[in-house]
């Protein structure tokens, strides 16, 4: 089984320090299953925190502005990012405000 790989940037220029951790807690607190990784600068800093969510064969996601806010948000989209067989969704009004904070929708490889 695949599992989203979340991906947080830790350089932004207003980063949270503690938004990792934020981030690893609720995904365990809430028993989601998830990859999660911090790197340095994914090139969003007009719109710091970014977050990118990706799994093989589904569309992949980056969302800017990232807060602890999000975080009921983003496990809303975990979820629903699992259940969906191609990372997409006909209804974006369960993820909240965090399907305002999408820079970009980046489609599967076709096979």
């Amino acid at each position: 089984m695949h599992l989203p790989t979340l991906t947080l940037c830790r350089t932004c220029r207003d980063a949270d320090p503690t938004l990792y951790d934020q981030v690893v807690s609720t995904l365990k607190a809430a028993n989601v299953k998830a990859k999660l990784q911090h790197v340095d600068c994914m090139s969003g800093c007009m719109r710091p925190q970014t977050l990118a969510v990706r799994q093989n064969d589904k569309t992949a996601y980056l969302f800017g502005e990232i807060t602890a806010q999000d975080l009921p948000d983003i496990l809303t989209f975990i979820r629903m990012y699992q259940e969906s067989p191609d990372g997409n969704f006909a209804d974006a009004r369960p993820l909240g405000k965090l399907r305002f904070k999408a820079i970009a929708r980046i489609p599967a490889d076709v096979q």
